[in-house]
C-alpha cells in the first residue's frame, strides 16, 4: 500500500460557523494505480492533492503514507519524505522565472546531496527525454505555456519519486499539448509510476484506472 486516508476532515471556520473542507475521507491507493478526482468547483478537489501530499494539514484523522504515521509527523520530517517521494505538477507550473529552464530542472536535486556531474547527468537525461535540450538556457518567460508545463513535468519527475500529483495539468494548454502531457503520464505509469491527478476532463479521467467523484468535501 502507497498511502491510506482514515476519516480525513478539513474544516475552517467563517462567522463562528465550522465549514468543511474534505469531510470524511476515506482512501486507500496502491502502487502503480492512476487516480482521477473529479468534481465541481469547490467540491475540495485540489484540497485533498495537498493533504495528499502534504502541502496542507487536516484537523482530523490519519494518514498513512509509506507506512509514516503523516498525522503525527514532526514538520521537518514530513518535508523529507515528500521531497524524496512525491512529485507535483502543477496548472501554473510554478517554476522559478529567475531560473533557467536547466536551474529550475536542478532545483529538486540540490537537496538530494548528489554530486555537481550527477546532477548535470540526470538534468541532461531529463532535457533529451523531454526534447527540450535547445532550451535549456532560457527562461520560462520566453517559453510558451505548453513548453512551460513539459518542464514542470520534467521537473516533477526528475528525481524520481513514486507518487506524481497533479493539478489540472492540462488547464492551460490547447488539445495537442494536453494530450501529449497525458501520454507521458500514462508511459510513466505504465512504468510504474503511481499518479494521482485532479481534473475537469472527462478525456483526461480516461487515462487513469479509477474515478473519484468529490461534491462539497465528500467522497460520493
Amino acid at each position: 500500500m502507497l498511502l491510506q486516508l482514515n476519516n480525513i476532515f478539513k474544516w475552517v471556520h467563517s462567522g463562528g460557523q465550522r465549514v468543511f473542507l474534505l469531510k470524511d475521507i476515506n482512501l486507500e491507493v496502491r502502487e502503480g494505480e492512476f487516480i482521477s478526482i473529479m468534481g465541481p468547483s469547490g467540491s475540495g478537489k485540489s484540497t485533498l492533492l495537498n493533504v495528499i501530499g502534504m502541502l496542507d494539514t487536516f484537523d482530523e484523522g490519519e494518514y498513512q503514507f509509506l507506512d509514516e504515521p503523516v498525522h503525527s509527523l514532526k514538520e521537518k520530517y514530513r518535508a523529507n519524505l515528500y521531497k524524496e517521494y512525491i512529485g507535483f505538477v502543477f496548472q501554473s507550473y510554478h517554476l522559478l522565472d529567475e531560473l533557467t529552464v536547466k536551474e529550475n530542472l536542478e532545483m529538486p536535486l540540490l537537496y538530494k546531496k548528489l554530486r555537481g556531474t550527477e546532477r548535470k547527468a540526470m538534468v541532461a537525461d531529463m532535457l533529451d527525454r523531454f526534447n527540450i535540450v535547445g532550451k535549456k538556457d532560457l527562461f520560462p518567460a520566453q517559453l510558451s505555456g505548453g513548453q512551460q508545463q513539459l518542464v514542470g513535468v520534467a521537473r516533477a519527475l526528475i528525481s524520481n519519486p513514486k507518487l506524481i500529483l497533479a493539478d489540472e495539468p492540462t488547464g492551460n494548454l490547447n488539445s495537442k499539448q494536453g494530450e501529449e502531457i497525458m501520454e507521458l503520464f500514462k508511459e510513466l505509469n505504465d512504468e510504474g509510476v503511481t499518479i494521482i491527478q485532479v481534473t475537469h476532463s472527462e478525456k483526461n479521467a480516461e487515462y487513469g484506472s479509477r474515478i473519484i467523484n468529490l461534491l462539497d468535501g465528500r467522497m460520493i
